[in-house]
């Protein structure tokens, strides 16, 4: 495809690019990011032809290691089946993993996500210790396993060690959560480590993650944000289920967001993952705070978490973008789509997400909405078809959409609404071609490797 990670140039007949849609545009880049776009241009001899260019998506919101679970946690083996009980068979897994099966795990996850039209994640990871609960000699060790599987597959990675102190409000941990107990001073030589290693690679990001406020008390937060950054991005798992939200008032005297936005001052660096929960006055909170709200609708609908409130949020301009979360389908088409349908079922309308009196493409605004969040949530040099920002986008034929001939926004409403998944040909991340023709040039022994360890576990 006349590439190389030193440069190179893509010539579309369509691309979407920051100030919309424009034809025949020639993206050139060198050293990983774009140098040159111009439109109404012609091809030029070794350039990569396509139909279509597209920025593609950040998942802001991944637990690598859940890949090794997907689709086994369907069959009810409790009358009372929940999100309590799934957590259950989660941790069983997750007593498990050594740092080489997270690497083939997460090796596997990411080059799906490559596949489906991701070029960066997310990584909420609280995996920091030994099976028994003792610390790796390099306690980075997890954490970095997962940013070599990023590497391996060629996607860009914000990885967020995560704060996990509690089990719950006021409770100790639980035997089962040995491997997940940290402290302020753990997580911040997790991220010295991860500094001194990747420090200036334009794939690797790194902030920071609270698990939740049932499992962070005030003391540690107060000190983690004390000790990181003033640039970093800060994620949170918050109000994804009724009984959160119960036991924050019981314990805290405040529902959780509320107490958030009470304590802390949240802003544009922060993302609340899911805050499925939330009342009117917290809705507006959240969209006036500049945060982002991390929504994992696929994670969500299998879990049995509830509607996030999308358009009151979106009235009041409130910023969103999708994780993947659990992974047991990576799929931007299918978050996107979700995310819509469900709000479709809910209040019996169509075309819900558009700000109301707005007319358009929903397709367009689900896409670009979550373009901009993600990117926000993820802190990373992409998202954009721009000069300067990270060289990632994806490839699209015509022949592959459902119907021939589709122009500009018609384009995201025919590949949202009307395909399984996005119709991803080849994939560019950080200037190199890490997809063609829908394949990855390691896939087979990722995927030998991720089997291996897969049937291991299920032993």
């Amino acid at each position: 495809m006349g590439e190389t990670d030193q440069g190179g140039a893509v010539f579309a007949r369509q691309a979407f690019l920051p100030s919309g849609w424009r034809h025949d545009v020639r993206l050139s880049y060198s050293h990983g990011r774009f140098t040159h776009i111009e439109a109404n241009q012609k091809p030029q001899p070794g350039d990569t032809l396509c139909d279509i260019a597209l920025p593609p998506l950040a998942s802001l919101h991944s637990h690598a290691f859940q890949r090794a679970m997907a689709g086994l946690a369907e069959t009810r083996r409790d009358p009372a089946d929940s999100f309590w009980t799934w957590r259950k068979q989660m941790y069983a897994l997750a007593s498990r993993v050594t740092p080489d099966d997270m690497r083939a795990i997460a090796a596997q996850l990411y080059l799906e996500m490559l596949k489906a039209g991701f070029t960066q994640l997310g990584e909420f990871h609280y995996l920091h210790r030994t099976p028994d609960g003792n610390a790796y000699d390099n306690k980075a060790e997890m954490a970095l396993a997962v940013i070599d599987a990023a590497q391996e597959a060629g996607i860009g990675i914000t990885i967020l060690p995560t704060l996990y102190s509690h089990a719950g409000f006021g409770r100790a941990l639980a035997p089962e959560q040995a491997r997940f107990r940290s402290d302020p001073d753990f997580i911040a030589e997790i991220l010295g480590a991860i500094t001194a290693r990747h420090g200036g690679d334009i794939m690797v990001q790194h902030g920071l993650a609270l698990h939740s406020l049932r499992a962070v008390d005030r003391q540690n937060l107060a000190q983690m944000l004390g000790m990181i950054a003033p640039d970093l991005p800060i994620h949170i798992h918050i109000a994804e289920q009724q009984r959160e939200v119960t036991e924050c008032l019981d314990y805290l005297g405040r529902r959780p967001v509320a107490w958030l936005m009470d304590e802390v001052p949240v802003d544009h660096r922060w993302c609340l993952v899911h805050a499925t929960h939330l009342d009117h006055d917290e809705t507006l909170r959240l969209a006036a705070s500049g945060a982002v709200a991390g929504l994992c609708p696929v994670t969500e609908a299998n879990l049995g978490d509830g509607f996030f409130p999308l358009e009151p949020y979106i009235a009041r301009h409130g910023r969103f973008g999708i994780g993947t979360d659990s992974n047991v389908l990576p799929s931007v088409a299918e978050e996107l789509r979700l995310l819509e349908y469900g709000r479709r079922l809910a209040t019996q309308k169509r075309c819900c997400a558009l700000p109301e009196g707005m007319l358009g493409s929903v397709g367009r605004f689900l896409y670009e909405s979550a373009l901009k969040g993600s990117a926000q949530a993820c802190a990373h040099g992409g998202g954009k078809l721009a000069l300067h920002h990270r060289a990632d986008l994806c490839t699209l034929d015509q022949s592959d959409f459902a119907l021939p001939d589709l122009q500009n926004d018609a384009l995201f409403d025919g590949m949202i609404f009307a395909r399984a998944t996005l119709p991803v040909r080849n994939v560019l991340a950080g200037g190199r071609w890490v997809i063609e023709n829908g394949h990855h040039p390691q896939e087979a022994s990722i995927q030998a490797r991720f089997r291996d360890v897969v049937r291991r576990l299920q032993d």
